[in-house]
């Protein structure tokens, strides 16, 4: 009887063993496993991300030349670079065609883009493939829509010209220095609407029709259900989307290169790098030094407002 009172009363703490460690070998495999599928997507980040920012930082803080980039040596020299940039006749000029150009694409992106997705909210016939012929400028590769356009803006033959000649007006040199920042706003704009119209009509379906119907029975009318209703409701759809927009307009370059090559008014400081870097600017001189540091103000730029969305965002969640 002794024995068996013994063996019974380890029964249950043998069984708590067991149970412990069944439960420590699964988080054991849970973790490995957790391990295994983050550590893909953490070089991924490592080696596509993180090595080149750190390395166009090192790069804006030396200075660099053809000979120095293939075979080293570089000197240091601190923050010089970046007051060289600045103290520039072209920097500040080139940050106010940039914000011109930002400020203007995403405001008209958005606004028709919005004005499209409350049109294509409602339901009627052929509503469908309407929408799916907005989305054509987005499908099309970036060099056939910059090309389409260089061609249709031309002063000599091109389409715009050709029908606003019909009412007596004189050809507009689109592309030319002056009017170029305009011309590739316009073909940005294009580009730009198929985005904010998917983002803000996927958003509009989320809204309850209940909210309209209590709207209608309550005696508001369509503008003040816009106002009311679904502006507010859209409200973390639209910093989302202002959000990738800026900081797609930012990065812009391969439209305004295809145009325009960033001369004249079309440069900002996306395409000002990429000339500097590629030694395709004015001066056809390779300056990696002075793109690397253009980069680097571009990106704190990017990264500003990326902080005010977590900013505003988290005011919205409290």
């Amino acid at each position: 009887m002794t024995a068996i009172s013994q063996r019974s009363a380890a029964s249950p703490r043998s069984l708590d063993a067991e149970r412990t460690a069944s439960r420590k070998k699964r988080d054991r495999a849970a973790r490995w496993a957790a391990i295994g599928f983050v550590t893909p997507l953490a070089l991924y980040l490592f080696i596509f991300y993180v090595f080149p920012l750190a390395q166009n930082i090192v790069m804006s803080l030396q200075r660099y030349d053809r000979g120095s980039f293939v075979h080293g040596g570089a000197p240091f020299v601190g923050l010089d670079i970046y007051r060289e940039v600045i103290s520039s006749s072209t920097f500040w000029p080139t940050v106010a065609q940039m914000a011109i150009f930002t400020l203007v694409s995403i405001t008209v992106q958005y606004c028709l883009g919005l004005a499209l997705a409350v049109f294509f909210r409602s339901d009627f016939r052929l509503s469908a493939t309407l929408r799916a012929f907005f989305l054509v400028p987005w499908l099309l590769p970036v060099i056939v829509s910059g090309t389409t356009w260089q061609w249709m803006m031309s002063a000599d033959n091109g389409v715009i010209n050709s029908f606003i000649g019909l009412f007596g007006v004189d050809p507009v040199w689109w592309l030319s220095a002056d009017n170029a920042l305009w011309s590739v706003l316009i073909a940005n704009i294009w580009l730009g609407i198929p985005f904010n119209l998917v983002i803000l009509y996927s958003g509009l379906q989320n809204i309850p029709e209940s909210l309209y119907e209590a709207a209608s029975l309550d005696g508001a009318g369509a503008w003040r259900k816009f106002r009311s209703i679904t502006l507010p409701s859209l409200r973390p759809v639209t910093l989302i989307t202002l959000l990738l927009g800026l900081v797609y307009t930012l990065k812009v370059v391969d439209i305004i290169w295809i145009m325009t090559t960033g001369t004249g008014t079309s440069q900002t400081l996306a395409t000002w790098s990429y000339g500097m870097a590629f030694g395709k600017g004015t001066s056809g001189v390779v300056r990696y030094s002075e793109a690397s540091a253009v980069g680097s103000i571009l990106l704190v730029v990017a990264l500003a407002f990326g902080l005010l969305y977590i900013v505003t965002q988290s005011k919205e969640s409290d």
